[in-house]
């Protein structure tokens, strides 16, 4: 029993020792939590959703749910083959050009009407915090921080480990000049160093005036937060982008809803819509845009054109690792959607309606 115990106690400092370091980031307190507190989505102890969310569909349990990722898994959930990339130099495009990099997973730079825009950067090749984490596919991680240049709207959509890289947003802070994100995450970035003036946090349905014509609606997700064992501490958003020239969705992680149709009948049409397409699971199938739901969302949304992404970089469901993009094409047979596919790294140019996308997955294994 002695052994026991001191194997026990030995774990529990080894854990807390671990997570204490500065990647985890910090709890909101203070005033800001203060300011958290009167938000009508939060509930005195959390965050919640608009509609009850589970964490997992009904029936499902944890060890059901750990035996099927760990021995259950469909084939080819990692590429054998390198992920074939174009790597635009991000430095050097023409500030007149309006264009769209995706640079992995959820991860993607805008240029648009003479702004640099980052959004969820993740650039560290590992989307956990542990040694042995999720390793980004080979070939896929072609873009550091020291590739970006001077940003002037990072966006943050939620503070999940895929979404908000701790040793990217280190690195790129001397470069961005203004983050939007929401409530509570900001404590993770002035943690980090980024300078609490250079923050605009905000809940669900707030509207951002910013310079030159921008304006941003922050809008719903049907999510969840967290970079430890503690949840929905801080806000999860969608963003609704108004440029003097376009008006673009950038969707951030969410299952399906009806907060989809509301956005799409308040701000639609959208000239792109950026919907999460992977990383999906019928066991979490509320956090998650599933293959027969994204389309719908797009039509929800009144999107003359989609982008997908979160896929082609990480493996964090236990689908084939192309499966995303093979069924968004199929299923689009019947819908015939205006769909984008770029290899990583390649250039969108957003005014060019006739622009033209390979299906680069069809030639890997």
């Amino acid at each position: 029993m002695i052994i026991t115990f001191f194997i026990i106690a030995l774990l529990i400092i080894t854990i807390r020792v671990f997570m204490s370091q500065a990647k985890f980031g910090k709890i909101p307190s203070g005033k800001r939590l203060e300011k958290i507190k009167l938000s009508p989505h939060y509930n005195g102890d959390s965050f919640k959703n608009m509609n009850h969310t589970p964490d997992l569909t009904e029936g499902v349990t944890y060890p059901q749910l750990i035996k099927e990722f760990f021995f259950d898994r469909k084939p080819r959930v990692n590429p054998v083959d390198k992920i074939p990339v174009i790597k635009t130099d991000l430095k050097n495009i023409d500030i007149k050009t309006d264009a769209l990099i995706w640079v992995g997973h959820s991860s993607y730079f805008i240029q648009i009407d003479g702004k640099r825009i980052l959004v969820d950067p993740v650039f560290s090749g590992a989307a956990t915090p542990l040694p042995v984490g999720t390793k980004a596919f080979i070939g896929s991680n072609i873009y550091s921080a020291d590739d970006m240049p001077e940003i002037d709207y990072l966006f943050i959509s939620h503070d999940h480990w895929d979404h908000l890289d701790y040793d990217t947003i280190k690195k790129i802070k001397s470069r961005v000049k203004t983050v939007i994100c929401g409530l509570g995450v900001g404590e993770h970035l002035e943690h980090w160093g980024y300078n609490p003036n250079s923050i605009i946090e905000k809940g669900w349905n707030e509207e951002i005036v910013l310079a030159d014509g921008f304006v941003v609606n922050t809008t719903t997700a049907r999510h969840f937060s967290g970079r430890g064992f503690v949840r929905n501490k801080a806000l999860w958003l969608s963003f609704v982008l108004q440029t003097p020239s376009h008006k673009l969705f950038l969707g951030g992680d969410s299952g399906y809803d009806n907060h989809f149709a509301d956005i799409g009948n308040k701000f639609g049409p959208f000239d792109l819509v950026i919907l999460e397409n992977g990383q999906y699971d019928h066991k979490w199938k509320y956090i998650h845009l599933m293959p027969t739901e994204i389309l719908q969302a797009a039509k929800d949304l009144k999107a003359k054109k989609v982008l997908p992404v979160h896929s082609s970089k990480f493996m964090l469901g236990s689908h084939s690792w192309d499966e995303p993009l093979e069924l968004i094409i199929k299923n689009n047979e019947t819908e015939n959607l205006h769909i984008i596919t770029p290899m990583i790294g390649e250039q969108v140019n957003l005014k060019d309606t006739n622009q033209t996308f390979t299906h680069w997955w069809k030639s890997i294994n």
